[in-house]
Order: C-alpha cells, then sequence, then structure tokens
C-alpha cells in the first residue's frame, strides 16, 4: 500500500521534538553461500545523523555497522536454514530507533566436499550515470555447482552483492569528479570465491548531475474523471535499477514538490501505481514528473516530464 504525505517529508526524518530516528526501509536479506546472508537496507534520515546500524538474526543482534555502511554480511550460519533480519537505526545521540520490517532468508544446501571455486566474471564494463552513480554489468560466470552471489568491490573493499542470476547493478552514493576501480567476483554455495577479473575504470563527472539511469522509467500520467467530479491523475512508472530498494518517491506538479510517497510494506515489482487529487477544472493542463529516493538516502533523477490536460485523454 502507498501512503501519501506532506511535500518536504523524509523516511525515517527525526522531528525536531528529538525522537529516535525511523525504523529503516528496503531491507533485503539474500544468501550469500551456504553458511552467510547479505543484509541491506536504505539509508536512514536523522538529525543528528545516524551513527549506527544495528543488525539483528531474530532477537539476537549480530553486529553494528556505521551509519555511512548500509550492508552486513552475517557468516557462521546454517546451510539450508530459514533466518530473519531485522534492523534499527541509532542516531549520535545514542537514541535507538525502531525495528526494520522482517526480512527472511534460506540458506542453500552445502555442496559435499565443494573446493572448486567459480570461474572469474568476464567482459565487466562501467558507464557513469550522472555524476554520483555509475551503472555494472558482467557476464556470469560458471561453477560445477551455482554461483550463488556476486560481490561487488570498489578498490580493495567489498561494497556489495546480488544474487547469482543477477549480472548487473547500479552503484549510487559516489563522489563528483572522482576516480574508481571496480572488481567483481563470484561466490558459490560452499563459499569459494572466485578470482576478480580484470578491473574497471572511471572518472564520474564533474558537477552534481544526476543521470537518467537513477531516474523511474516508463513514466506515464492521465487525467480521470472520479464520480465526485473530481480529477485525479493516474501516475505509473518502473523503479530505477540501483543497489537496494527503492520506497520513496517525490512528486513533482507544474514545477514544485506537490507529495511524497512512501510504501509500508514491500514495493510493488514491476510497475508501481498511483493516483491523487488535482481539482475540478476542466481544460486545466498540468506538468508532472517524479523521483526516487535511492537508498544511500540522496535523491535521483527525475523522470521524463508528462503534460496532461483534466478532461482529455492524457
Amino acid at each position: 500500500m502507498v501512503a501519501a504525505l506532506s511535500c518536504g517529508c523524509a523516511n525515517g526524518a527525526r522531528d525536531e521534538d528529538g525522537r529516535a530516528p525511523g525504523a529503516p526501509a528496503g531491507v533485503t536479506a539474500a544468501a550469500g553461500s551456504a553458511t552467510s546472508v547479505h543484509v541491506m537496507w536504505n539509508a536512514v534520515a536523522a538529525d543528528p545523523e545516524v551513527s549506527v546500524y544495528e543488525v539483528y538474526r531474530g532477537t539476537e543482534k549480530v553486529g553494528d555497522v556505521p551509519g555511512s555502511a548500509h550492508m552486513l554480511d552475517v557468516v557462521r550460519l546454517s546451510p539450508s536454514t530459514a533466518y530473519v533480519f531485522t534492523v534499527r537505526a541509532r542516531d549520535g545521540e545514542g537514541r535507538l530507533g525502531p525495528r526494520s520490517r522482517e526480512a527472511r532468508a534460506t540458506t542453500p544446501a552445502a555442496g559435499a566436499a565443494d573446493r572448486s571455486p567459480p570461474t572469474p566474471p568476464g567482459a565487466l564494463t562501467a558507464r557513469a550515470a550522472g555524476s554520483r552513480a555509475v551503472q555494472l554489468s558482467w557476464s556470469a560466470s560458471t561453477d560445477d555447482r551455482k554461483v550463488v552471489s556476486y560481490d561487488v568491490y570498489q578498490g580493495d573493499v567489498r561494497i556489495h552483492s546480488v544474487g547469482g542470476g543477477q549480472t548487473a547493478t547500479v552503484v549510487t552514493g559516489l563522489r563528483p569528479g572522482a576516480r574508481y576501480a571496480f572488481t567483481v567476483r563470484a561466490r558459490d554455495a560452499a563459499d569459494n570465491l572466485s578470482p576478480a577479473g580484470p578491473p574497471v575504470r572511471l572518472t564520474t563527472p564533474a558537477g552534481d548531475a544526476e543521470g537518467a539511469d537513477t531516474a523511474p522509467a516508463g513514466f506515464r500520467a492521465t487525467a480521470r474523471l472520479h464520480a465526485d467530479g473530481a480529477y485525479y491523475l493516474d501516475l505509473s512508472w518502473v523503479a530505477p535499477l540501483v543497489d537496494g530498494v527503492v520506497t520513496e518517491y517525490q512528486i513533482q506538479l507544474d514545477g514544485r514538490p506537490a507529495t511524497s510517497l512512501v510504501w509500508g510494506g514491500t514495493p510493488p515489482r514491476g510497475t508501481a501505481t498511483y493516483s491523487f487529487y488535482v481539482g475540478r477544472e476542466e481544460g486545466a493542463a498540468h506538468r508532472v514528473r517524479l523521483r526516487a529516493r535511492l537508498p544511500d538516502g540522496t535523491w535521483g533523477a527525475f523522470s521524463a516530464e508528462r503534460t496532461v490536460t483534466t478532461g482529455r485523454r492524457g
């Protein structure tokens, strides 16, 4: 379900009365091997800023993560076992926020005496998506059993993992005008890690330009007359492909922010839809577009702008 919030709201923002930060959104959990699970979540906006994220397996805390990071590998797990994870944010004054929604993952069965790592991922390419993001893609690795996940490295630091069936991702939260080197390694169920292929290097463009790859795709808008005589705009779009889950959008109407949307549950896969009231005047032209709050807490690029006139087909 989508909830409509007033303009300028941010998911997890702390109110001026000194309340703790909100619950992290976009929490996901994916098996990285038969004995590990990769947990990710979106940045929480808070004032003062989040200093630590606490990660829980069931009721047991399994790790503390600095506020600048939004991922953790939970290790020493059992094969073929279902697990439940939650995340809490603690701000710089020590206030601990509520738990996130649960994220579930099941580790695969362990391969018997499997000591053969996957082959290195090949044909790694990188393309700047504006000044703060880069799109990576690579060719699939092979393994005598099965590739369970791919680990993405920035220099020598692992910054993300994706499932074994995924061979592309968008890394966000980069700095404009900075040089980066990325590599990818494959992992199987026995936790065998492939060698890294040759690194790919690029420099993000200078300035604060946002890339089109961080914008919602396939954006459409039509006007609809409700039975009560009021006009609504019906919107549809596809979320940008980024590291993590997009749970919040800002809609801009006629050049000004109109409303924010936050998914309280799991965001829809594929096409998302939303409708909102624009008045009772027939023949009124409106310009509308939207953008996503990315998992690193920054705003992505705006979608294409659509012009819709009430009383006519969009």
